[in-house]
């Protein structure tokens, strides 16, 4: 008897230490594919999409949205900057079927299929391309599928971006690249 007495508390301490497969492994199927048919993860991004070229945006390919997505959105950091972590854009609210964004992708406030923009570090709607003062620097391009459209109006910063995605968001993805000017 004693033997089964103590099976039920270490039973509850193994599942609250090791909770079983699910959740876990939910989070792994919920992870979105984020690709560019211009540099590949961790390779260099081209020029073209810097401050040294035309500073257009890349394009971008994404797939395994979760079908009960409402909207997407779209973070471009650059983690390595003196300041600290610096935005080169903003793009939320864009349509769930949207599976890709063509180069330079256009700075207006809202895209015309759908989608806005948000003010990037250097106080500008839409893409700013990388343009670090030395080193190599490492570009996350951060989608996100979220259970909500969120409505919010053009220029919102990253900081109120993701206040507002705060438990919204069902999948996620990254394309990182690099870049160092000569």
């Amino acid at each position: 008897m004693k033997k089964c007495g103590l099976l039920v508390p270490v039973l509850l301490v193994a599942l609250i230490v090791h909770p079983p497969a699910g959740r876990g492994e939910e989070n792994m199927k919920n992870r979105i594919r984020v690709t560019s048919p211009t540099f590949s993860e961790g390779a260099s991004i081209p020029a073209d999409h810097t401050c040294d070229g035309a500073d257009i945006s890349p394009p971008l390919q994404w797939s395994e949205v979760p079908p009960e997505a409402k909207s997407l959105a779209l973070i471009v950091d650059d983690p390595d900057a003196r300041a600290g972590d610096w935005v080169h854009w903003i793009l939320y609210d864009l349509p769930p079927g949207v599976t890709q964004l063509p180069a330079a992708v256009p700075a207006t406030a809202r895209l015309s299929t759908g989608g806005t923009q948000g003010r990037t570090d250097f106080g500008a709607t839409g893409y700013g391309g990388p343009c670090p003062p030395r080193g190599t620097h490492r570009y996350f391009f951060k989608l996100y599928a979220l259970d909500v459209p969120l409505n919010l109006a053009p220029g919102v910063t990253k900081k109120e971006l993701l206040k507002a995605m705060q438990g919204h968001i069902l999948a996620e993805g990254q394309l990182m690249g690099k870049y160092q000017r000569s």
